[in-house]
């Protein structure tokens, strides 16, 4: 069949079980941040996994403080409802990142959006991808869809969950009053997926790699 780019399947792997990835995602109030949350959740759904969400956000619509942490299992989320540690993490803006960093571990993955990300961090510990995400979301005609372009990325680089998935998720993540975008953000998930470095960094390890497979 192909996926929504018109490549072919990639052959079955069988992976390992008992696998727990959590994700950070962070940014400042109308970057979209919690619709991408939700949008990765659902997709992971989609494909069989346990899921476990819970957002944050400060008291203003717009510049505050938004977080939303995600956990995704292929058996029963085991991980508390503070996850202390994080397997990865979406950074979308400079402001209120110094916590998410201080809840990452070494060799944690972690997406930055370059086009606004201001000042600097340490990355020897992590594996860091750079991604234009506010740039490519310009560039598509509406700046609210960075976080959907950066989860693009990610889904390339991670595999967490699949781009076909994803897109389906994006109709049903959407409350009824924006249902005429949910077009423009697939276009977005699509836009990331295909501007995405090449590493790759495996959340679902095939049996008998090891803890992750970089590529």
């Amino acid at each position: 069949m192909g996926d929504v780019l018109g490549r072919p399947d990639p052959a079955p792997v069988t992976y390992a079980r008992g696998v727990e990835r959590e994700l950070l995602v962070t940014g400042i109030g109308g970057q979209g941040i919690q619709l991408a949350a939700s949008v990765m959740a659902r997709a992971a759904l989609a494909e069989g996994r346990e899921v476990q969400l819970f957002g944050s956000y400060g008291g203003m619509m717009r510049g505050g403080a938004t977080e939303a942490t995600l956990v995704v299992a292929d058996g029963p989320v085991e991980a508390p409802p503070t996850v202390g540690s994080a397997w990865s993490a979406i950074v979308m803006h400079h402001d209120f990142s110094r916590p998410t960093f201080a809840r990452l571990a070494p060799g944690s993955v972690v997406f930055v959006n370059s086009t606004v990300f201001e000042g600097s961090f340490d990355r020897n510990p992590y594996v860091v991808v750079d991604v234009p995400a506010t740039d490519l979301a310009v560039g598509l005609g509406n700046i609210m869809t960075a976080s959907m372009v950066m989860l693009g990325a990610y889904s390339a680089v991670t595999a967490l969950a699949g781009l076909d998935s994803l897109v389906e998720a994006v109709a049903g993540a959407l409350p009824p009053y924006r249902a005429q975008h949910a077009r423009l953000n697939q276009d977005a998930l699509r836009a990331g997926y295909e501007a995405a470095p090449a590493v790759r960094v495996h959340a679902w390890v095939p049996e008998g790699a090891g803890e992750m497979v970089v590529a």
